[in-house]
């Protein structure tokens, strides 16, 4: 049996094969394809197989430059809108290249053609599950879904405890380990109704960051040059607040009620409110307040230089519970804003008072 993990950095491709005519490589990254073609020629190995475990918002995939350049097969769930996909699979599926077996599980929630990988006493999760406290990839991205990523934990819950787990990223050197010490360390897989889990996650939606739609884009289309999209480097963007700058989440902010808010803009003399919902949140029957601008928290990093004239003066920031809002405070604090204030409760808060 050929194991090992070839890259250094967050975002990890497995090496996998029975013999050495048949290995396949689990999310390798465009930017290492000379790397694995060298390591595979050192080792007189060759490639039958790259496997995308789902579409990546992150980095860019490496499948398609290897399938060029080996003539090798390119394996993704039946869904993935990836064109030069050769070997498409689903649910239940056994992936068999010559002696190597691996059976296939549909991890939809991250994304709508998410996969993990039964191999052995293996188990690739993608980004359907990270290590310990990194829980999983976040659900905001485009095709993203958390009552699907609900159900995706639940199958995992089902599976071996002695299965390791391998996930597609990891940005803090966490250790893979089994599968029952991950329903003990891993947040994601503490046990909660579907109703639980869905409110959890959507209290901590950011959407995706504009670079990210740009690096989907670029799988979709089988990019193979690095310079398709613009990424940060090594940034923890996959992981739930991963497109935070470090130390965001360690910034303090103040608040405001939805008492004294209601009176300032009764008498006229309102701050400037910002709602970091996205827009057709607005449109929902929780509602908005009047006179309140739109700015998604995705994109609120890249607005903030058209709202350096107002870095003095009170900011009131809005969304449904309070949540994102107070993320969106701590991003505006740590970017030198005087007066971010989080509106208590959120729209919750706004229309208990107000009925």
């Amino acid at each position: 049996m050929l194991f090992t993990q070839l890259n250094h950095a967050s975002c990890k491709t497995y090496l996998i094969g029975v013999d050495v005519s048949s290995i396949v490589l689990v999310d390798p990254v465009l930017e290492h394809v000379n790397d694995y073609l060298t390591y595979l020629k050192d080792n007189n190995l060759t490639l039958s197989a790259v496997v995308d475990t789902h579409s990546h918002a992150d980095h860019i995939s490496g499948a398609a430059a290897l399938k060029d350049r080996t003539d090798c097969q390119y394996i993704m769930h039946e869904n993935a809108p990836s064109k030069c996909v050769t070997w498409r699979v689903k649910e239940g599926d056994l992936i068999e290249i010559d002696k190597l077996r691996m059976e296939v599980i549909e991890s939809k929630g991250h994304t709508n053609d998410g996969i993990s990988l039964i191999w052995g006493d293996n188990l690739f999760t993608g980004d359907a599950l990270f290590l310990d406290d990194g829980g999983a990839g976040r659900d905001d991205l485009p095709g993203g879904d958390p009552a699907k990523h609900w159900e995706t934990l639940q199958k995992f819950n089902d599976l071996p405890d002695y299965l390791i787990v391998y996930p597609a990223h990891d940005y803090r050197e966490r250790k893979p380990s089994s599968l029952a010490n991950q329903k003990i360390t891993n947040p994601h897989l503490k046990k909660r109704t579907k109703k639980e889990f869905v409110a959890y996650l959507n209290d901590l939606r950011l959407g995706p960051a504009d670079w990210m739609k740009d690096v989907l884009r670029a799988n979709y289309s089988c990019a193979q040059d690095p310079q398709a999209a613009w990424i940060p480097v090594d940034a923890p963007s996959c992981e739930v607040k991963g497109t935070l700058e470090v130390g965001v989440n360690e910034t303090a902010v103040e608040s405001i009620s939805v008492k004294l808010l209601a009176e300032r803009i009764k008498a006229n003399n309102p701050p400037l409110m910002i709602d970091v919902r996205e827009p057709h949140e607005l449109k929902l029957r929780i509602g908005n307040i009047e006179g309140v601008e739109n700015i998604p928290i995705g994109q609120l990093i890249s607005h903030l230089d058209l709202l350096s004239h107002v870095k003095d003066e009170e900011i009131v920031l809005v969304c449904r519970s309070g949540a994102r809002a107070y993320t969106a405070a701590q991003i505006m604090k740590k970017a030198g804003f005087k007066k971010p204030l989080v509106m208590d409760g959120g729209m919750l808060a706004w229309n208990r008072f107000k009925s």
